[in-house]
C-alpha cells in the first residue's frame, strides 16, 4: 500500500510541476504516463512488493523527475523571459501611466469615440468623453433575452476559449448585439472583406481561426486606424512591436497598414503568446496589454487562470478577453437581433499587381480611372499616395474591374505627372520627414512627452520614429541637452507643414507662384486630385503647389489657391 500511496504523491508532484511550468496538466496526461510508465514499468509488480528497498527506490526516482521538471521549468521560464524581453522593449519604454484609460488602445475608446455613439443613445453617459471611460466592473446592461438563452447560445459557440457566463461577459454580449445596431451593420459588412483574409492567414499557421474576431476589438475593422500611443493598422501594432515581427516601416511604407502582413505578424505574435501562457484567454490579454503586465498578474493572483489574474491587469485589459467573446457571440448570432448587414464597401474581388518602379496613386487615378480614395483603401500602406518601387518590388492592389485599364497604360504610366508628383523635391521631402503622411491632419499624433531619468533626444526620437532635428526644430531647442520632467512636444508622422513664410522659394526656372490677389481659392472635394484640379482650372500642377508651398497630398475640405490666367 505503500507503493500505491507513493504512486498517488507521485502523480500529485507531478501534477503540480506542471502547474508551475505554465501547463495544464490534462494537455499533458500523455507526458505524465510515460513518466510514471518509466518509473513503474509494472505496477503490478510494484504492488506486490512493500519491502524498504522497493519504497525507496520510488523515492529515488521521485527526487529524479522533480530534478528534470525543475530543469524544464528554468528552461521554459528563460524562453518567457525572452519573449518578454523582446516584446516589452517596446511597452518598457512607454510612460508607467501608459495603459490608463486615456492612453491605450482598448475596445471601449476604439467602439465608442470612434464610432461616435450619440449621447442620446447612451444616457447615463454625461458627455462623450465619459463614454469613453466606460467601466465594466459597474456599468450594467439590461437586455430582454433571458439568462438562459444567452447561456444556451455561448455554449453553441464552442469557443476555444472557455468563459463562464457572468455579469460582465454578459455586459460585453448585450453591448455589442444591442447597443449600437448601425456599427454592427458596418462590422458585419466589413468583415465580409476582411475576414476571409485572416482566417487563411491563421489557417497557416494552424491558429484557432476566430480570433480574427481580435481585430474588432483593435480596430473596428479600420485599417488605417491610430491610437493615442502610437499603435497603427487594423491590427494595432505599436512601431518596435512591429519591427520585432518584420513589419517594414520607412518614410514611405508602413505595413502596419497592411492588412494581410500585419494580419500575419498578429497570428505569429498570438502563436508566440500561447506557447508562453498555455493558454488563448492570457495570450489574448497580452496582446492588449503586454506579456509583462499578464505576468505581473499572475505572479500577484498565484494563478494562471484569466478570472483569477481578472483583478490585478490593468483596468482597460481586464474587459478585453469579455470583449472578444461579446464580438463574437455578436458577430454569431446577429440574425437573432434582426440585424442585417450594410452592402459591403469593399470590392468584391481584387487583382494584385508587381510595382518595379516609383509610381504615384495620382498617376494611377488619372490614367486608369479608379478613386484615389478607393486606391488608398486598398493599399494603406504606402501613407505618401507613393508607391518605391525603386527600392524593390512592392505590390498594388486594384479593383478587378480596373486591371484591363491598367495594363492598356503601362507604357505612360510611368512617365505620366511623373516631373510633378515624383520630382526629387518631393522625395526628398518624404524621405526627410518634413513631408506629412496622408490623412496625418497636419503631422498626425500630437505627443506630450515627458522626459524621465536616462532619457536622451536620440531615443526618444527612435521610440517614436522621428528624427533629433525634428524634435529640437519642434520645441526651439538650440542643443541636444535635456531634463527630467521637461515636457517635449512630438508629432507622430514628420511634424506640421513649414507655414508659407518658412517654405523655400521656388527655383529658377520652374514656373512662378502667381502675383498677390491673382488666384481664385478653391475647397478641395472627396476624390480630387491636384492634375483634375489642374485641368479643371487650365494651369499647371506645379503652379498649384508653387503658389500653396504644398506636396502632392490633398484632403478633402483643403483650401487650395488656384492661380488665374
Amino acid at each position: 500500500m505503500k507503493a500505491i500511496r507513493h504512486i498517488s504523491l507521485l502523480t500529485l508532484l507531478l501534477t503540480l510541476c506542471f502547474a508551475l511550468a505554465g501547463q495544464e496538466p490534462s494537455h499533458r496526461q500523455n507526458d505524465q504516463d510515460s513518466a510514471l510508465r518509466r518509473l513503474f514499468p509494472s505496477q503490478k509488480d510494484n504492488r506486490k512488493n512493500h519491502g524498504k528497498q522497493d519504497t525507496k527506490a520510488v523515492i529515488d526516482s521521485l527526487n529524479r523527475v522533480i530534478e528534470a521538471l525543475q530543469n524544464e521549468i528554468s528552461q521554459r521560464d528563460s524562453i518567457e523571459n525572452e519573449m518578454v524581453e523582446l516584446i516589452e522593449a517596446e511597452e518598457s519604454e512607454l510612460p508607467e501611466d501608459s495603459y490608463t484609460v486615456e492612453k491605450t488602445d482598448s475596445l471601449l475608446n476604439m467602439w465608442y469615440l470612434q464610432n461616435q455613439i450619440s449621447r442620446q443613445e447612451y444616457e447615463l453617459f454625461d458627455d462623450l468623453e465619459d463614454i469613453g471611460r466606460f467601466n465594466s466592473d459597474s456599468v450594467r446592461f439590461t437586455t430582454n433575452v433571458p439568462d438562459s438563452v444567452l447561456m444556451e447560445r455561448l455554449k453553441r459557440m464552442n469557443s476555444f476559449i472557455t468563459l463562464p457566463f457572468n455579469p460582465i461577459v454578459k455586459n460585453y454580449m448585450i453591448l455589442y448585439s444591442e447597443k449600437n445596431v448601425p456599427k454592427m451593420k458596418r462590422l458585419l459588412s466589413l468583415s465580409d472583406y476582411y475576414f476571409p483574409i485572416f482566417e487563411e492567414i491563421l489557417a497557416k499557421y494552424d491558429m484557432p481561426l476566430e480570433l480574427k474576431y481580435m481585430s474588432i476589438i483593435e480596430s473596428a475593422l479600420n485599417p488605417v486606424a491610430r491610437s493615442r500611443v502610437g499603435a497603427r493598422g487594423i491590427w494595432q501594432f505599436m512601431y518596435k512591436t512591429g519591427r520585432q515581427y518584420g513589419l517594414k516601416i520607412n518614410s514611405f511604407v508602413d505595413e502596419r497598414l497592411d492588412v494581410e502582413k500585419a494580419a500575419d505578424a498578429a497570428a505569429r505574435y498570438m502563436k508566440d503568446a500561447y506557447n508562453v501562457f498555455g493558454d488563448w484567454a492570457l495570450a489574448i490579454s497580452s496582446y492588449n496589454c503586454g506579456p509583462g503586465n499578464v505576468n505581473k498578474a499572475i505572479r500577484r493572483a498565484g494563478r494562471r487562470d484569466f478570472w483569477s489574474i481578472y483583478p490585478y491587469l490593468p483596468r482597460e485589459t481586464r474587459g478585453y478577453v469579455p470583449a472578444f467573446v461579446g464580438a463574437m457571440y455578436a458577430m454569431t448570432y446577429y440574425r437573432e437581433y434582426g440585424i442585417q448587414p450594410n452592402p459591403s464597401p469593399m470590392p468584391a474581388h481584387t487583382d494584385t499587381f508587381v510595382i518595379h518602379r516609383n509610381l504615384h496613386f495620382g498617376q494611377i487615378s488619372d490614367l486608369v480611372g479608379v478613386d484615389i480614395e478607393e486606391l488608398r483603401e486598398l493599399n494603406a500602406q504606402y501613407i505618401h499616395d507613393i508607391i518605391p518601387g525603386n527600392e524593390g518590388p512592392q505590390i498594388l492592389k486594384l479593383p478587378y474591374q480596373y486591371t484591363n485599364s491598367f495594363l492598356d497604360c503601362q507604357d505612360t504610366l510611368y512617365t505620366h505627372l511623373a516631373d510633378s508628383l515624383l520630382s526629387p523635391q518631393i522625395l526628398k521631402g518624404v524621405e526627410s520627414g518634413t513631408t506629412p503622411e496622408r490623412g496625418g491632419g497636419g503631422g498626425g499624433n500630437v505627443i506630450r512627452y515627458k522626459v524621465r531619468s536616462g532619457d536622451y533626444l536620440g531615443r526618444i526620437a527612435s521610440r517614436y520614429h522621428v528624427s533629433v532635428r525634428q524634435i529640437m526644430n519642434w520645441n526651439h531647442l538650440r542643443s541636444n541637452n535635456i531634463r527630467v520632467g521637461q515636457v517635449l512636444t512630438i508629432y507622430q508622422g514628420g511634424g506640421p507643414a513649414p507655414a508659407a513664410s518658412q517654405a523655400a522659394p521656388a527655383k529658377s526656372g520652374g514656373s512662378k507662384p502667381a502675383a498677390s490677389g491673382s488666384y481664385t481659392v478653391y475647397t478641395v472635394r472627396s476624390g480630387d486630385s491636384l492634375f483634375k484640379i489642374s485641368q479643371r482650372y487650365g494651369v499647371t500642377v506645379k503652379q498649384i503647389m508653387d503658389l500653396n508651398h504644398c506636396s502632392s497630398n490633398i484632403k478633402a475640405g483643403q483650401k487650395l489657391k488656384i492661380p488665374t490666367k
